[in-house]
């Protein structure tokens, strides 16, 4: 029987290291259950950080790659394929957005929309100009440009010289990126709800009063839902609680629930910035990723999960909230929309984070001291309740 010490040693003779992970190995795992070689089952309030929305190895997806991988699998971007458009008719039905283009990860759909902004602004605005806006805490990649765009400094280390045409404001200050804002800017990209950033939702305010500066001094309004979009919010898309309508949105990780899927979605105006050439991939929304990636925005609307994650978060974070007030001094806040739900302690999390892992908890900590939680849109409420009797066991240890 394969052990996770054969495991570990295994990887540190085979991959680079680019990983810390976790004291874990994964046999299997089916909805929100991950099981190891051992045979012990943990809960999944990760999912593969935002990725499977729909749980693991949903039979209705099981059921479309087996049918399609007997078809069509790859072909590439020279052909005309049913299976793409089908996907782009779906996911732009979700959105007042006019044109998609498809790729492989979130990275390189901030790629894309980095591209689309200053061709944008070059080819038919006619303006010579390249500076895209984002903010400090934001993440959007690994690539070297998502790194440069990414507001934050670990990110970037070791990887000098930056790609230059990125400019960092202050998140949540309208001042700050008024203030940034001159001739060379031709976008703004920014996260509705950070991620990586600690689960910091923007206010309302705020969120409008960027996209009203991204108008008045007419450059592209972008929004990166890569892990806050595919009903994760409790809206299809994070920018929906708002009211607000950006240019350009990207997407990735749930999209095809553990497949390779990205997506760049853009007005009918905006998408003028690129004609065939400007842009490409070999692999972007291949047949089988593409029916499988349809087949998810199906089910998030058959089945109203945008809705479930709404009430079902909405729930578990005044249900967390009554905690912080029964255990004073331990948990600071919690942040975060739906399903994406960040737990702010008032000191290091790692112990914490370590004992919930050891009591059969799969979660992440980010920032140091946030908890985040990015369970299945489709977790058994059950689960969640056990999390909080485990957590609140953890803290009350803390506080005798």
């Amino acid at each position: 029987m394969t052990t996770f010490d054969e495991l570990k040693q295994r990887e540190e003779s085979l991959l680079c290291r680019t990983y810390g992970r976790y004291p874990l190995a994964v046999a299997s795992a089916r909805g929100s259950v991950l099981t190891d070689f051992s045979g012990r089952e943990y809960i999944d309030l990760l999912s593969g950080i935002a990725v499977t929305n729909l749980g693991h190895c949903h039979p209705a997806l099981a059921e479309v790659m087996h049918a399609q991988a007997g078809r069509l699998v790859h072909l590439s971007n020279l052909f005309y394929q049913q299976e793409q458009l089908e996907l782009a008719e779906k996911l732009l039905g979700t959105t007042h957005l006019g044109k998609a283009f498809f790729c492989n990860s979130g990275a390189e759909a901030n790629e894309a929309a980095i591209k689309l902004a200053r061709r944008y602004a070059q080819r038919v605005k006619e303006r010579d100009a390249g500076t895209v806006i984002t903010l400090t805490g934001a993440f959007h990649g690994r690539t070297l440009a998502t790194v440069a765009a990414t507001g934050q400094a670990k990110f970037q280390d070791g990887f000098a010289p930056i790609p230059q045409g990125f400019r960092q404001v202050e998140w949540g200050s309208l001042d700050a990126l008024e203030a940034a804002m001159d001739d060379d800017v031709v976008a703004v990209l920014a996260e509705i709800v950070q991620g990586e950033g600690g689960i910091r939702p923007m206010t309302p305010e705020y969120a409008q009063g960027v996209q009203d500066i991204c108008r008045r001094h007419g450059v592209l309004f972008m929004v990166d839902e890569v892990q806050s979009g595919m009903c994760r919010t409790g809206r299809f898309w994070a920018f929906q609680h708002y009211g607000l309508t950006p240019d350009v949105v990207t997407s990735a990780k749930a999209l095809a629930n553990g497949l390779p899927m990205g997506a760049m979605l853009a007005t009918d105006e905006a998408a003028k910035g690129f004609e065939p050439g400007s842009h490409a991939t070999t692999f972007g929304a291949g047949a089988l990723v593409s029916a499988v990636a349809a087949r998810v925005v199906d089910i998030m609307q058959q089945e109203k999960l945008a809705e479930r994650a709404d009430r079902v978060g909405g729930a578990f974070m005044a249900d967390v909230r009554s905690l912080a007030a029964r255990l004073p001094g331990t948990i600071q806040e919690v942040r975060g929309l739906g399903l994406m739900i960040g737990i702010v302690l008032t000191f290091p999390g790692r112990e914490v984070w370590e004992e919930l892992l050891r009591r059969g908890f799969v979660l992440n900590l980010t920032q140091e001291r946030v908890l985040r939680l990015l369970p299945a849109l489709t977790v058994p409420e059950t689960y969640l309740q056990d999390f909080l009797t485990a957590l609140e066991e953890i803290l009350s240890e803390r506080t005798v």
